[in-house]
């Protein structure tokens, strides 16, 4: 079969056989000698940054590698400078591959990952999707997924769903009648799995049950499906199985690092060691014994375009007792949780919906720094959000005619510019809470 999907990522500018080489001699280094490899490596592109990247240098406050605990502790907020002041000396907007987080933490912010990282995340994705007889360039994927809607964004990525041998439903309305045209397109294609927001497949499967209906009995080949994005809890997995007759598997990962931790098929949450490096770290940015909770703070071992060097990426977890350098586990993740939005026509869409809808109020200059949004009737909204200026009438036209897009006409939605915003007792931003 031709490899399209390898073929996509080569004309991208991404070397996949240089990245494959060089993942598969991360996952030769054996047990023993784990340890003296992530230390050097962490190192390594620790004094990179501290040697080439303005920004890192003035955040640490020296060119110098002393320690690594004397590494300062990288926060989204840093983040919140244009682009250019960020990369790394040699390395430009064009040359890089440039994205934007989803703000789902309330903190957006534009990045940047050098070409040769980018491939290795992706021989890391492909790499752990195999433990489920995934290939990428034969495997149909049903994608639960939003998508833009203006005509070059959706064209772009229905241009990339084809070549990633995708099937996208848009998680924008998911009432009943929707669901009914998805049951449809499972009922006449071969998907091999699902991929998408957690919020979104659960609804389905809970639509599935009020019709007593396996999707495995309705569409023989499906083998596995995977959830992302938001916390699912044990009694959706279990609702899931049961719904679709498959194994689910849990994905927690972060567009700016990679796949951060992925359920292998022994049922253990592995932890990403072969290009990140992650830490449990307490109130005061130091280390906690495994089995106790704290802040989780990554470092991405191999982008040189951009530091994400001891970044809090805004989570709580706990790593399990039994981890090693090779094989660290993630016992419990707390916090991703999104709320669902009901809106007055029966829509239901997904908090991560107003990632779509907000978007453009998220701009490069860094204005806005913090917002949430809060669902305080069916059709009333209130964005409460930090910025160095106020939202002009011209901006808040533009997300008016987002949401009469994304999600319906009719919402009304307040503004409400602040100093700060709440949060919660563990210190993080919930961006979309329903107050119904």
């Amino acid at each position: 079969m031709f490899r399209l999907f390898d073929l996509s990522l080569q004309l991208n500018g991404f070397h996949m056989k240089e990245a494959q080489t060089l993942f598969n001699s991360i996952l030769a280094v054996p047990e023993a000698e784990y340890p003296k490899y992530v230390e050097n490596q962490r190192r390594k592109i620790a004094e990179y940054h501290l040697q080439h990247n303005l920004f890192y240098q003035k955040l640490a406050g020296t060119t110098e590698f002393m320690s690594w605990n004397d590494l300062p502790v990288l926060t989204k907020k840093d983040l919140q400078k244009p682009l250019d002041e960020r990369l790394s000396k040699g390395y430009r907007k064009q040359s890089v591959f440039v994205n934007k987080t989803s703000g789902s933490s309330g903190d957006p912010f534009v990045f940047a990952k050098d070409k040769e990282a980018h491939a290795l995340t992706w021989a890391s994705i492909i790499y752990r999707f195999g433990w489920y007889g995934i290939d990428f360039n034969k495997s149909y994927q049903a994608r639960f997924y939003g998508i833009p809607l203006d005509f070059i964004g959706y064209r772009k990525e229905r241009l990339k769903d084809f070549l990633g041998r995708r099937y996208r439903f848009p998680i924008f309305d998911l009432s009943d009648r929707f669901l009914e045209k998805v049951l449809k397109h499972f009922r006449t294609k071969k998907f091999d799995y699902i991929n998408g927001y957690t919020s979104s497949i659960v609804l389905f499967a809970k639509f599935l049950q009020t019709k007593n209906i396996i999707l495995k009995d309705i569409c023989p080949t499906l083998k596995v499906c995977m959830v992302t994005s938001e916390m699912l809890f044990d009694a959706d997995k279990k609702l899931l199985e049961a719904q679709f007759g498959i194994p689910v598997v849990n994905e927690y990962g972060a567009s700016e690092l990679d796949l951060i931790a992925f359920q292998n098929p022994q049922d253990e949450w592995q932890v990403n060691s072969e290009t990140l490096f992650v830490e449990i770290l307490d109130e005061n940015n130091q280390p906690v014994p495994h089995g106790t909770e704290g802040r989780i703070v990554i470092t991405a071992l191999y982008n040189k375009a951009h530091p994400f060097v001891r970044y809090d990426i805004g989570d709580v977890g706990i790593l399990d007792e039994k981890s090693t350098f090779k094989k660290p586990l993630l016992k419990k993740l707390i916090g991703r949780t999104n709320d669902v939005a009901v809106l007055p026509s029966g829509k239901k869409s997904p908090g991560l919906t107003f990632y779509y809808v907000t978007k453009s109020i998220i701009e490069d200059d860094g204005n806005v720094k913090e917002f949430i949004i809060r669902q305080t009737k069916m059709d009333a909204f209130e964005i409460d959000y930090v910025s160095s200026e106020a939202l002009t009438p011209e901006q808040i036209k533009g997300i008016q005619q987002a949401i009469d897009t994304y999600l319906e006409p009719g919402l009304h939605f307040t503004y409400n510019r602040k100093e700060t915003l709440e949060r919660t007792l563990r210190g993080k931003l919930k961006q979309f809470q329903s107050e119904l």
